[in-house]
Protein backbone atom coordinates (compact mmCIF):
# COMPACT_ATOMS: atom_id res chain seq x y z
CA UNK A 1 0.00 0.00 0.00
CA UNK A 2 0.88 3.54 -0.36
CA UNK A 3 1.51 6.25 2.44
CA UNK A 4 2.17 4.23 5.53
CA UNK A 5 2.71 7.37 6.96
CA UNK A 6 3.43 5.98 10.89
CA UNK A 7 3.64 8.44 14.05
CA UNK A 8 7.22 10.11 14.54
CA UNK A 9 8.83 8.53 17.71
CA UNK A 10 8.71 10.75 20.48
CA UNK A 11 12.15 11.48 22.31
CA UNK A 12 12.59 12.70 25.72
CA UNK A 13 14.90 15.95 26.48
CA UNK A 14 17.06 15.64 28.62
CA UNK A 15 18.02 18.86 30.66
CA UNK A 16 21.37 19.18 32.60
CA UNK A 17 21.30 19.97 36.45
CA UNK A 18 22.36 23.10 37.90
CA UNK A 19 21.34 26.57 37.09
CA UNK A 20 19.73 26.67 32.92
CA UNK A 21 21.76 29.72 31.16
CA UNK A 22 20.28 31.85 28.46
CA UNK A 23 22.58 30.13 25.79
CA UNK A 24 21.24 26.48 26.67
CA UNK A 25 17.53 27.46 26.88
CA UNK A 26 17.73 29.24 23.61
CA UNK A 27 19.38 25.94 21.60
CA UNK A 28 16.49 23.92 23.36
CA UNK A 29 14.15 26.46 21.70
CA UNK A 30 15.69 26.19 18.67
CA UNK A 31 15.73 22.74 18.52
CA UNK A 32 11.88 22.69 19.60
CA UNK A 33 10.66 24.66 16.58
CA UNK A 34 13.14 22.61 14.33
CA UNK A 35 11.25 19.57 15.48
CA UNK A 36 7.97 21.13 15.17
CA UNK A 37 8.69 22.27 11.26
CA UNK A 38 9.75 18.90 10.55
CA UNK A 39 6.60 17.28 11.98
CA UNK A 40 4.47 20.04 10.05
CA UNK A 41 6.43 19.08 6.85
CA UNK A 42 5.79 15.26 7.83
CA UNK A 43 2.14 15.39 8.20
CA UNK A 44 1.98 18.18 5.02
CA UNK A 45 3.78 15.04 3.09
CA UNK A 46 0.82 12.68 4.63
CA UNK A 47 -1.85 14.38 3.79
CA UNK A 48 -0.23 14.98 0.26
CA UNK A 49 -0.31 11.21 -0.12
CA UNK A 50 -3.82 10.16 1.22
CA UNK A 51 -4.70 12.25 -2.28
CA UNK A 52 -3.47 8.86 -4.06
CA UNK A 53 -4.07 5.26 -2.71
CA UNK A 54 -2.99 2.16 -4.62
CA UNK A 55 -4.05 -1.57 -3.42
CA UNK A 56 -2.66 -5.02 -4.52
CA UNK A 57 -4.22 -7.51 -4.83
CA UNK A 58 -3.15 -8.76 -1.45
CA UNK A 59 -4.02 -5.35 0.36
CA UNK A 60 -7.88 -5.01 -0.99
CA UNK A 61 -10.46 -6.99 0.40
CA UNK A 62 -11.78 -10.17 -1.33
CA UNK A 63 -15.13 -8.58 -2.42
CA UNK A 64 -13.41 -6.02 -4.48
CA UNK A 65 -10.59 -8.29 -5.75
CA UNK A 66 -13.34 -10.71 -6.91
CA UNK A 67 -15.59 -8.28 -8.30
CA UNK A 68 -12.18 -6.98 -10.47
CA UNK A 69 -10.85 -9.76 -12.11
CA UNK A 70 -14.78 -10.77 -12.82
CA UNK A 71 -15.41 -8.17 -14.36
CA UNK A 72 -12.63 -7.75 -16.60
CA UNK A 73 -13.22 -11.55 -17.48
CA UNK A 74 -16.82 -10.79 -18.48
CA UNK A 75 -15.81 -7.40 -20.64
CA UNK A 76 -12.33 -10.41 -22.30
CA UNK A 77 -16.03 -12.22 -23.43
CA UNK A 78 -16.81 -9.23 -25.48
CA UNK A 79 -13.24 -8.58 -26.66
CA UNK A 80 -12.88 -12.02 -27.82
CA UNK A 81 -16.22 -12.56 -29.02
CA UNK A 82 -16.43 -9.11 -31.13
CA UNK A 83 -19.17 -7.60 -28.87
CA UNK A 84 -18.12 -4.14 -29.29
CA UNK A 85 -21.83 -3.23 -28.85
CA UNK A 86 -22.14 -4.78 -25.55
CA UNK A 87 -18.44 -3.04 -24.18
CA UNK A 88 -20.18 0.44 -25.51
CA UNK A 89 -23.01 0.04 -23.09
CA UNK A 90 -20.59 -0.73 -20.23
CA UNK A 91 -18.25 1.76 -20.65
CA UNK A 92 -17.90 5.28 -18.87
CA UNK A 93 -19.57 8.13 -20.85
CA UNK A 94 -16.81 10.06 -22.21
CA UNK A 95 -15.42 6.45 -24.03
CA UNK A 96 -18.83 5.49 -25.11
CA UNK A 97 -19.24 8.63 -26.62
CA UNK A 98 -15.58 8.34 -28.17
CA UNK A 99 -15.51 4.47 -28.82
CA UNK A 100 -14.11 4.38 -32.53
CA UNK A 101 -10.32 3.49 -31.30
CA UNK A 102 -11.35 1.05 -28.78
CA UNK A 103 -14.21 -0.42 -31.68
CA UNK A 104 -10.94 -0.42 -33.91
CA UNK A 105 -8.59 -2.84 -31.61
CA UNK A 106 -11.29 -5.53 -31.09
CA UNK A 107 -11.82 -5.35 -34.59
CA UNK A 108 -8.21 -5.90 -35.50
CA UNK A 109 -7.82 -8.44 -32.59
CA UNK A 110 -11.03 -10.79 -33.22
CA UNK A 111 -9.62 -13.42 -35.21
CA UNK A 112 -6.41 -13.69 -33.12
CA UNK A 113 -8.80 -13.81 -29.67
CA UNK A 114 -11.73 -15.64 -30.43
CA UNK A 115 -12.42 -18.53 -28.84
CA UNK A 116 -9.93 -17.79 -26.25
CA UNK A 117 -9.44 -17.27 -22.14
CA UNK A 118 -7.62 -14.81 -20.79
CA UNK A 119 -5.65 -15.06 -17.36
CA UNK A 120 -5.77 -12.55 -14.87
CA UNK A 121 -3.22 -10.87 -13.35
CA UNK A 122 -3.00 -9.65 -9.76
CA UNK A 123 -5.30 -6.58 -10.08
CA UNK A 124 -4.88 -3.12 -8.62
CA UNK A 125 -7.04 -0.67 -6.96
CA UNK A 126 -6.28 2.83 -7.51
CA UNK A 127 -8.19 5.90 -5.53
CA UNK A 128 -7.81 8.97 -6.24
CA UNK A 129 -9.20 11.01 -3.12
CA UNK A 130 -8.81 14.59 -4.24
CA UNK A 131 -12.25 17.07 -4.29
CA UNK A 132 -14.52 16.47 -7.23
CA UNK A 133 -14.46 18.28 -10.04
CA UNK A 134 -10.86 18.50 -10.02
CA UNK A 135 -8.44 16.28 -12.33
CA UNK A 136 -4.66 15.90 -10.79
CA UNK A 137 -1.61 13.97 -12.85
CA UNK A 138 -1.37 11.12 -10.47
CA UNK A 139 1.50 9.07 -9.42
CA UNK A 140 0.24 6.14 -8.12
CA UNK A 141 2.49 3.95 -6.02
CA UNK A 142 1.34 0.37 -5.25
CA UNK A 143 2.91 -2.21 -3.27
CA UNK A 144 5.76 -2.30 -0.75
CA UNK A 145 9.31 -0.29 -1.63
CA UNK A 146 12.69 -1.02 -0.40
CA UNK A 147 15.50 1.32 0.15
CA UNK A 148 16.58 1.17 -3.44
CA UNK A 149 12.88 1.44 -4.72
CA UNK A 150 10.63 -0.69 -6.56
CA UNK A 151 10.83 -4.68 -5.56
CA UNK A 152 9.51 -7.49 -7.22
CA UNK A 153 5.66 -6.93 -6.54
CA UNK A 154 5.42 -3.40 -6.50
CA UNK A 155 4.55 -0.86 -9.59
CA UNK A 156 3.86 2.54 -10.11
CA UNK A 157 1.34 3.90 -12.31
CA UNK A 158 1.31 7.73 -13.45
CA UNK A 159 -2.05 8.69 -14.88
CA UNK A 160 -2.39 12.75 -15.28
CA UNK A 161 -5.55 14.51 -15.70
CA UNK A 162 -7.29 11.52 -14.00
CA UNK A 163 -10.77 12.83 -12.08
CA UNK A 164 -11.39 11.29 -8.54
CA UNK A 165 -12.98 8.34 -7.54
CA UNK A 166 -11.54 4.11 -7.46
CA UNK A 167 -10.16 2.45 -10.99
CA UNK A 168 -9.09 -0.88 -11.21
CA UNK A 169 -6.66 -2.20 -13.53
CA UNK A 170 -6.30 -5.74 -14.52
CA UNK A 171 -4.53 -7.43 -16.87
CA UNK A 172 -5.81 -10.43 -18.97
CA UNK A 173 -2.35 -12.79 -20.82
CA UNK A 174 -4.11 -14.27 -23.84
CA UNK A 175 -2.00 -16.78 -25.74
CA UNK A 176 -2.32 -17.10 -29.25
CA UNK A 177 -1.24 -18.07 -32.55
CA UNK A 178 0.75 -14.79 -32.97
CA UNK A 179 2.03 -15.10 -29.76
CA UNK A 180 1.37 -13.76 -26.49
CA UNK A 181 -0.92 -10.79 -25.42
CA UNK A 182 -1.78 -8.46 -22.74
CA UNK A 183 -5.68 -6.98 -22.67
CA UNK A 184 -5.65 -4.65 -20.18
CA UNK A 185 -9.02 -3.05 -19.06
CA UNK A 186 -9.15 0.25 -16.67
CA UNK A 187 -12.24 0.02 -14.90
CA UNK A 188 -14.18 2.96 -12.70
CA UNK A 189 -16.13 2.74 -9.92
CA UNK A 190 -19.94 3.73 -10.70
CA UNK A 191 -23.25 3.11 -10.04
CA UNK A 192 -23.97 -0.11 -10.70
CA UNK A 193 -20.89 -1.56 -10.63
CA UNK A 194 -17.47 -1.22 -12.50
CA UNK A 195 -17.21 0.63 -15.86
CA UNK A 196 -14.96 -0.01 -18.89
CA UNK A 197 -12.32 3.19 -18.57
CA UNK A 198 -9.54 2.30 -20.80
CA UNK A 199 -9.16 -0.90 -22.99
CA UNK A 200 -5.21 -1.40 -24.01
CA UNK A 201 -4.29 -4.19 -26.06
CA UNK A 202 -0.46 -5.18 -26.48
CA UNK A 203 1.94 -8.00 -28.34
CA UNK A 204 4.55 -9.36 -25.60
CA UNK A 205 6.92 -10.29 -28.46
CA UNK A 206 8.36 -8.01 -31.10
CA UNK A 207 9.97 -9.44 -34.36
CA UNK A 208 9.52 -13.15 -32.31
CA UNK A 209 11.29 -11.99 -29.27
CA UNK A 210 10.27 -10.65 -25.77
CA UNK A 211 11.04 -8.08 -23.60
CA UNK A 212 14.02 -10.02 -21.95
CA UNK A 213 15.84 -11.02 -25.31
CA UNK A 214 16.11 -7.11 -25.75
CA UNK A 215 17.19 -6.13 -22.57
CA UNK A 216 19.65 -8.64 -22.97
CA UNK A 217 20.85 -7.82 -26.52
CA UNK A 218 21.10 -4.46 -25.34
CA UNK A 219 23.83 -5.29 -22.56
CA UNK A 220 25.35 -7.18 -25.20
CA UNK A 221 25.22 -3.95 -27.66
CA UNK A 222 26.79 -2.20 -24.24
CA UNK A 223 29.47 -4.80 -23.88
CA UNK A 224 30.84 -3.99 -27.62
CA UNK A 225 30.59 -0.30 -27.14
CA UNK A 226 27.48 -0.01 -29.86
CA UNK A 227 25.46 2.42 -27.60
CA UNK A 228 23.38 3.95 -29.89
CA UNK A 229 22.41 -0.19 -30.43
CA UNK A 230 21.93 -0.52 -26.81
CA UNK A 231 20.10 2.54 -26.56
CA UNK A 232 17.34 1.76 -29.08
CA UNK A 233 17.18 -2.02 -27.85
CA UNK A 234 16.99 -0.51 -24.21
CA UNK A 235 13.44 1.04 -25.59
CA UNK A 236 12.52 -1.53 -27.18
CA UNK A 237 12.81 -3.84 -23.97
CA UNK A 238 11.10 -1.34 -21.75
CA UNK A 239 8.07 -1.12 -23.95
CA UNK A 240 7.63 -4.72 -24.04
CA UNK A 241 8.15 -5.84 -20.50
CA UNK A 242 4.79 -3.72 -19.08
CA UNK A 243 1.02 -4.15 -20.27
CA UNK A 244 0.44 -0.72 -20.35
CA UNK A 245 2.59 2.72 -20.88
CA UNK A 246 1.73 4.72 -18.15
CA UNK A 247 3.52 1.62 -15.78
CA UNK A 248 6.60 0.83 -14.43
CA UNK A 249 8.07 -1.76 -12.51
CA UNK A 250 11.16 -3.08 -10.84
CA UNK A 251 12.65 -4.54 -13.95
CA UNK A 252 11.56 -1.36 -16.17
CA UNK A 253 13.06 0.80 -13.29
CA UNK A 254 16.48 -1.25 -13.43
CA UNK A 255 16.41 -0.98 -17.47
CA UNK A 256 15.72 2.47 -17.17
CA UNK A 257 19.02 2.92 -14.90
CA UNK A 258 21.03 1.08 -17.37
CA UNK A 259 19.75 2.76 -20.75
CA UNK A 260 21.37 5.68 -18.81
CA UNK A 261 24.60 4.79 -18.86
CA UNK A 262 24.73 4.62 -22.46
CA UNK A 263 22.42 7.37 -23.79
CA UNK A 264 23.33 9.43 -26.86
CA UNK A 265 24.35 12.90 -26.61
CA UNK A 266 21.85 13.36 -29.49
CA UNK A 267 19.02 11.34 -28.65
CA UNK A 268 15.98 13.63 -30.83
CA UNK A 269 15.50 16.25 -30.50
CA UNK A 270 18.33 17.06 -32.48
CA UNK A 271 19.68 18.07 -36.20
CA UNK A 272 21.48 16.12 -38.72
CA UNK A 273 23.33 17.36 -41.79
CA UNK A 274 22.70 15.42 -44.92
CA UNK A 275 23.73 16.90 -48.84
CA UNK A 276 24.15 20.55 -47.58
CA UNK A 277 20.78 21.01 -45.62
CA UNK A 278 20.31 20.56 -41.38
CA UNK A 279 17.74 18.64 -40.92
CA UNK A 280 15.77 18.72 -37.27
CA UNK A 281 15.00 15.16 -36.10
CA UNK A 282 12.27 14.72 -33.45
CA UNK A 283 11.80 10.77 -33.40
CA UNK A 284 14.26 7.90 -33.46
CA UNK A 285 12.50 4.42 -32.52
CA UNK A 286 12.46 0.59 -33.28
CA UNK A 287 9.56 -0.60 -35.19
CA UNK A 288 8.49 -4.15 -35.61
CA UNK A 289 7.60 -5.72 -39.10
CA UNK A 290 6.60 -9.21 -38.96
CA UNK A 291 9.97 -10.99 -37.78
CA UNK A 292 12.18 -8.03 -38.93
CA UNK A 293 13.04 -5.01 -36.64
CA UNK A 294 13.18 -2.05 -38.78
CA UNK A 295 14.44 1.92 -37.31
CA UNK A 296 11.97 4.58 -37.69
CA UNK A 297 13.53 7.95 -37.94
CA UNK A 298 11.05 11.29 -38.26
CA UNK A 299 11.83 14.86 -39.20
CA UNK A 300 10.04 17.88 -39.83
CA UNK A 301 9.53 19.23 -42.77
CA UNK A 302 8.02 22.25 -44.46
CA UNK A 303 5.42 19.94 -46.91
CA UNK A 304 5.45 17.09 -47.93
CA UNK A 305 3.46 17.93 -51.28
CA UNK A 306 6.46 17.30 -53.50
CA UNK A 307 6.69 13.53 -53.25
CA UNK A 308 9.86 13.43 -55.48
CA UNK A 309 11.61 15.94 -53.27
CA UNK A 310 10.53 14.57 -50.29
CA UNK A 311 11.64 11.26 -51.30
CA UNK A 312 15.06 12.55 -51.92
CA UNK A 313 14.91 14.07 -48.26
CA UNK A 314 14.24 10.81 -46.75
CA UNK A 315 17.17 8.67 -48.95
CA UNK A 316 19.57 11.52 -47.70
CA UNK A 317 18.41 11.41 -44.08
CA UNK A 318 18.60 7.61 -43.92
CA UNK A 319 22.37 7.70 -45.42
CA UNK A 320 23.45 10.59 -43.61
CA UNK A 321 22.10 8.48 -40.11
CA UNK A 322 23.99 5.46 -41.20
CA UNK A 323 26.74 7.02 -42.09
CA UNK A 324 26.75 8.90 -38.72
CA UNK A 325 26.03 5.40 -37.15
CA UNK A 326 27.35 2.31 -39.37
CA UNK A 327 26.50 0.13 -36.33
CA UNK A 328 22.78 0.38 -36.64
CA UNK A 329 23.17 -1.62 -39.71
CA UNK A 330 23.58 -4.60 -37.82
CA UNK A 331 21.09 -4.27 -35.25
CA UNK A 332 18.03 -3.55 -37.85
CA UNK A 333 16.91 -4.96 -40.60
CA UNK A 334 15.37 -1.90 -42.34
CA UNK A 335 14.82 1.57 -42.17
CA UNK A 336 12.12 3.93 -42.61
CA UNK A 337 12.64 7.87 -42.96
CA UNK A 338 9.18 9.97 -42.12
CA UNK A 339 8.75 13.77 -43.30
CA UNK A 340 6.50 15.28 -40.95
CA UNK A 341 4.81 18.82 -41.96
CA UNK A 342 3.70 21.13 -39.50
CA UNK A 343 -0.24 19.84 -40.42
CA UNK A 344 0.48 16.45 -39.28
CA UNK A 345 0.42 14.99 -42.66
CA UNK A 346 3.64 12.98 -43.25
CA UNK A 347 5.64 10.83 -46.09
CA UNK A 348 7.62 8.17 -45.37
CA UNK A 349 10.11 5.71 -47.64
CA UNK A 350 11.67 2.20 -46.56
CA UNK A 351 14.86 0.40 -47.20
CA UNK A 352 16.39 -2.34 -46.73
CA UNK A 353 19.93 -1.71 -44.72
CA UNK A 354 21.60 -3.23 -47.37
CA UNK A 355 20.16 -0.89 -50.08
CA UNK A 356 20.93 1.70 -48.52
CA UNK A 357 24.61 2.93 -49.69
Amino acid sequence: MLARCPLPWHRKLGFPTGILEIDYLMDVFSFMLRRCAALLLFLTACVALRGQTCLTAGDMDEPTKTALINTAQNYFQMVAGGDAASLRQNAIPSLAGDFSNVETAIKDNQSSFSGMKGIPRSPFLLQADWPSGQDHSGEFLCGVFGPNGQTAESAVFQIPNLPAGSYGIVTMDVGTGKGPFAVTFVLEKQAGGWKLGGLYIKQLQAAGHDGNWFAQRARDFKAKGKNQSAWLYYQQARELLVPVPFMSTQATDKLYDEAQTVKPADVPPSTLVANGKTFNLTALFPLPVGNDMDLVVKYQSPSVANTAQTFQDNMAVMKALLAKYPELRDAFDGIVARAVEPSGRDYGSMQAMKAVQ
